[in-house]
């Protein structure tokens, strides 16, 4: 392989990895109520309280508006609230609100399932660890799509062939 380059194989199962952790987010977050976008909201402002809302937005690569739906949930949800700053009038700045750490605290458990960080606090909420495929699972996989190769190969040849 010459260098500098990347096997496409490798790409091809990071952006597979990557599509399986955001379902197996999504699933777990769904559980409490929250969506996968809200957690990461509520995530950044944890970490960044008194964060203003463009830089966020710039943060999360988000648009400005997609970011102040989320935010207006949050809000109604009493889990963030927006609190104007003292220099200047049109920016507001987020703060969490006691009602979203306990909500944070479980799904900080999750999110230490999905890193493989020790327990991941399955042990305190009930959740098992995420279940990653199998090499069978991967297998069966594979077989189904050379199935659905194969079988649109022929109709091609039938295609072309009469």
């Amino acid at each position: 392989m010459p260098r500098g380059s990347v096997d496409m194989n490798f790409l091809f199962t990071l952006g597979e990895l990557q599509r399986l952790v955001r379902a197996y987010a999504d699933k777990q977050a769904r559980r409490y109520g929250i969506t996968r976008a809200q957690w990461a909201v509520l995530a950044k402002v944890e970490r960044t309280e008194g964060l203003k809302q463009t830089e966020l937005a710039e943060l999360m690569e988000m648009q400005p508006i997609t970011l102040t739906r989320l935010i207006d949930r949050l809000c109604d949800n009493g889990w963030i609230e927006r609190r104007s700053d003292d220099s200047d009038r049109r920016v507001n700045r987020l703060y969490l609100r006691k009602a979203a750490r306990p909500l944070l605290g479980k799904l900080n458990g999750l999110r230490s399932e999905t890193d493989g960080d020790g327990d991941g606090g399955h042990q305190s909420d009930g959740c098992a660890p995420p279940a990653g495929p199998t090499r069978n699972h991967q297998g069966k996989r594979s077989q189904r799509h050379s199935r659905r190769e194969t079988k649109k190969e022929t109709q091609k040849k039938e295609q072309r062939y009469g």
